[in-house]
């Protein structure tokens, strides 16, 4: 596979952070808009640096190996953008590190898959088994909810977008859950009866969407806080430039293609207008804040 010379790995080069921390904002000297993503490897990131530079637009990929890794960086002003990340997770990091990275558009909804390589159903899966899910919060809770759509545990009051493992209620519960990095629950699989993995890890693990088990409906109305999104740093919101890479990222039909391609044909390309996305963020902030 043919990777750009652009796109960049942060764990083999960490002084890299360094520098450009110390130049501030990563696009003001070099005119460069350097966007952090998880799983630069995909080749439509490629593609999409070509279409931005055929619209005049100089886009540097920034590879990150975890989640927790873009937001830090673009607060740091190591990045412009980045792109990986739902509202309710980038929600979380706003109100755990008292920052306000800002939503700038929309890309796609993916559905949360639940896999194993022992049972070919959720129904071959015996009690007390042992299932794995990401241990971030929001990916946490997701995952609660995708099991228990499948019958596998019950939550208390029906479980919500902040379930933890707390809230597994254990005597009326199929299965034992676990939770581990996100990266690391493809590579749980020979040990656990399933796992939730997170569409950025299921080709790595020689699996496809179509080998999921189980998995949530991304066509719920009340599905938008699981939208990914393009995030900068507040008050740069309306950056003409920003807003135009969102544009080349929703209207090219070879990106779409090639995050098709990536995502096992599972992702919804959706347009949700801006204020949608920044109500749907203040929401779930509050109700963070709240808890």
């Amino acid at each position: 596979m043919k990777i750009s010379r652009k796109l960049l790995s942060l764990a083999a080069a960490p002084l890299l952070v360094l520098g450009i921390a110390a130049c501030g904002s990563a696009a003001g000297d070099e005119g460069t808009v350097k966007i952090g993503v998880v799983g630069a490897s995909d080749p439509y990131w490629a593609t999409y640096e070509e279409a931005a530079e055929a619209e005049g637009i100089d886009v540097e990929i920034i590879d990150f190996a975890e989640y927790t890794q873009p937001n830090p960086a673009l607060t740091e002003g190591e990045l412009d953008l980045n792109q990986f990340q739902h509202i309710i997770y980038l929600a979380r990091y706003n109100v755990s590190a008292g920052e306000d990275l800002v939503p700038v558009g929309s890309t796609a909804i993916y559905p949360l898959g639940l896999y194993s390589t022992q049972y070919d159903s959720v129904e071959e899966i015996p009690d007390g088994a042992t299932v794995a899910v990401p241990n971030d919060e929001s990916n946490l809770a997701r995952g609660l909810l995708v099991l228990q759509s499948a019958g596998l545990v019950t939550l208390a009051d029906g479980g919500s977008a902040f379930s933890t493992l707390d809230d597994v209620d254990e005597a009326k519960s199929k299965v034992k859950v676990t939770t581990l990095e996100a990266s690391l629950t493809p590579t749980s699989l020979p040990d656990v009866a399933a796992a939730i993995i997170n569409n950025d890890f299921v080709e790595d693990a020689g699996l496809s969407a179509a080998d999921a088990i189980a998995q949530d409906d991304p066509s719920d109305p009340k599905a938008i806080p699981y939208v990914n999104v393009f995030a900068a740093r507040s008050g740069e919101e309306n950056n003409e430039t920003y807003l135009k890479l969102v544009e080349i990222y929703q209207n090219t039909q070879a990106v779409q293609d090639g995050v098709q391609k990536a995502s096992g044909n599972t992702a919804e390309f959706l347009k949700v207008p801006v204020e949608d996305l920044r109500s749907s963020l203040a929401d779930v902030q509050k109700d963070i804040e709240e808890q």
